[in-house]
């Protein structure tokens, strides 16, 4: 099941951004007193009470403004709102419910999602401030107190959210199907790759970037097994992004690769791997998704005897944190090799998947240790008691030692190759986390 997304929304200069970097834990978004300077939507990964989720900063709404940016930065916060599971509304304590409160307030109610109200700026400590109450008159529910300067009240706040998050145990009508994702830079072949699997126009194709601005899924089953495939509209730079709509579309595409078991990363042959394409591939790189380098519109490429090989070694240079993952070429208009992909994500799926017994995975470790000494510092050699496998999807691994600090990401890296030479792994990340003796299992 995807994280919950969380929004946070207000109009202009409550705090909002400023709140987004108490909660994440990291100053990601601009802070400043000046109306309108979170201009971008900005969203970080947060967990709280063992739950994970994505939490959305967004531009100051500003309602009926004439504005051309205020109105940019409306729109951009409607689509936030479309997007998310629960919505924090973030008001100020100090000005009191305005009209433009008000204003939100009723974009809330129409939404029909779950709204926390978050009143900011109660920056002292200890009793009720009762001008909080003024809030109540929002009609969204209790207001809860909040500093986002200082902290207090975001663990109430955070308590709340969580309250309102989808179960957990809410499953998919697709549960049994490997839920595939194809994920890539705008006018790359997404939607001409899915209108290919499927045999029928499902899909909007179009060779002006961006037409595909909603992740879609659609179910299908064939000879090699049940899938659902999440069509995701193309990212961009930022700096290339002009439309509202399209800023947004981002974050659809990494709600996509949370749902996806597999990440198709299409590549367009005719340009090879750009700097975009390397962003992307490392969002599914990062979520920890099996992938495949999947590059399209083959067709097109002018060949020879060794066209092939020369730019799957530029891809793998170009993308050299991903070189677990196969590389397949394809034309998603005339079908090349599309029959190949089922083959290759049931591949991957199975072995981010994976599970090795613990009896296993020692005696690797014991093989590579004994080939490859542990590396050692002022006379201080590290030692790795055992290693075992603590989760899938991607494999997670965790190994016991002496000393972490001398566990240097070299010999990290040795082990994983090892893990890999002997039991594959292909198209899937590995996860390793290092333990000292005496740290408390999880």
């Amino acid at each position: 099941m995807a994280k919950p997304i969380v929004a946070i929304v207000g109009r202009p200069n409550v705090g909002k951004s400023m709140l987004f970097n108490k909660l994440t834990g990291k100053r990601m978004a601009i802070v400043e007193d000046t109306p309108g300077v979170t201009r971008d939507r900005i969203y970080g990964q947060c967990e709280w009470n063992g739950r994970e989720f994505t939490l959305v900063d967004t531009g100051g709404i500003e309602p009926g403004t004439e504005n051309e940016m205020l109105q940019f930065m409306r729109r951009q916060a409607e689509i936030a709102i479309e997007t998310a599971d629960v919505i924090i509304m973030v008001t100020d304590v100090t000005v009191g419910m305005t009209a433009a409160d008000a204003e939100v307030a009723t974009m809330l109610k129409r939404a029909k999602k779950p709204v926390v109200i978050a009143v900011n700026k109660c920056d002292k400590i200890g009793g009720v401030n009762p001008e909080a109450y003024e809030f109540y008159g929002l009609g969204l529910g209790d207001p809860i107190e909040v500093s986002a300067i200082h902290g207090h009240g975001t663990g109430d706040l955070l308590d709340a959210c969580v309250e309102r998050f989808p179960e957990e145990g809410e499953s998919e009508e697709e549960d049994d199907r490997i839920k595939v994702a194809i994920i890539g830079k705008p006018n790359v072949g997404k939607s001409s790759l899915l209108n290919q699997i499927l045999g029928m126009e499902r899909v909007i194709v179009s060779n002006v970037a961006g037409t595909t601005r909603d992740a879609n899924d659609s179910k299908f089953e064939n000879a090699f097994g049940k899938y659902c495939f999440i069509d995701t509209a193309g990212m961009r730079r930022k700096s290339k992004v002009d439309d509202a709509i399209e800023k947004y579309s981002n974050l659809r595409t990494i709600s996509a690769i949370d749902r996806a078991d597999v990440c198709l990363i299409l590549i367009d042959a005719n340009e090879g791997v750009t700097e975009q394409d390397t962003k992307i591939a490392g969002l599914a790189h990062e979520a920890g998704k099996a992938s495949i380098l999947v590059v399209n519109k083959w067709d097109l490429v002018e060949k020879d005897t060794n066209t092939m090989d020369k730019m799957t070694d530029e891809i793998r240079r170009d993308l050299s944190y991903m070189s677990y993952a196969p590389v397949l070429f394809i034309s998603a208009k005339t079908g090349q090799r599309v029959e190949k992909l089922y083959q290759l994500i049931n591949e991957v799926a199975d072995q981010s998947a994976m599970r090795i017994t613990t009896g296993m995975l020692n005696n690797i470790l014991e093989d590579a240790t004994a080939r490859v000494q542990p590396p050692s510092d002022k006379g201080r050699r590290l030692k790795i008691y055992y290693m075992t496998q603590i989760g899938v999807k991607p494999p997670h691994f965790v190994a016991f030692c002496n000393d972490a600090r001398l566990f240097h990401f070299s010999y990290q890296r040795y082990l994983e190759n090892q893990l890999r030479a002997v039991f594959g792994l292909m198209g899937t990340p590995i996860k390793l986390t290092i333990r000292q003796k005496g740290d408390k299992e999880d």
